[in-house]
């Protein structure tokens, strides 16, 4: 009678251990977008546009919210697609951090 309790609990955590993913998903808010403006000291900001459609008139209209992020290294320029995550409050109106680096401005 206890082995058969047994197995059951032993084949639940085998199962669980063999079944569970070895790294779950992140559920940090991520956004991408261009960068605009650099010419702060370890901040860039970063223009976000989504397109949403009207909900009266059905028009598909562009949206848009700008972010400072925080670039530690002075890395990312004006023209750069980046992606940022959500982070804790770095500063009055930075709560955003550059997570990579997606596409290179072209050089004109």
């Amino acid at each position: 009678m206890t082995q058969l309790m047994e197995q059951p609990s032993q084949g639940a955590a085998d199962g669980a251990a063999a079944g569970a993913p070895a790294v779950k998903g992140s559920l940090i808010q991520t956004q991408i977008g261009r960068v605009v403006s650099d010419k702060m000291d370890k901040t860039v900001t970063v223009l976000v546009e989504r397109r949403v459609k009207h909900p009266l008139y059905g028009k598909v209209v562009t949206r848009s919210n700008k972010y400072h992020a925080h670039d530690e290294n002075n890395e990312y320029k004006a023209g750069d697609l980046v992606e940022i995550e959500a982070c804790r409050k770095l500063a009055k109106t930075k709560a955003w951090r550059v997570k990579r680096l997606i596409e290179k401005a072209k050089d004109i």
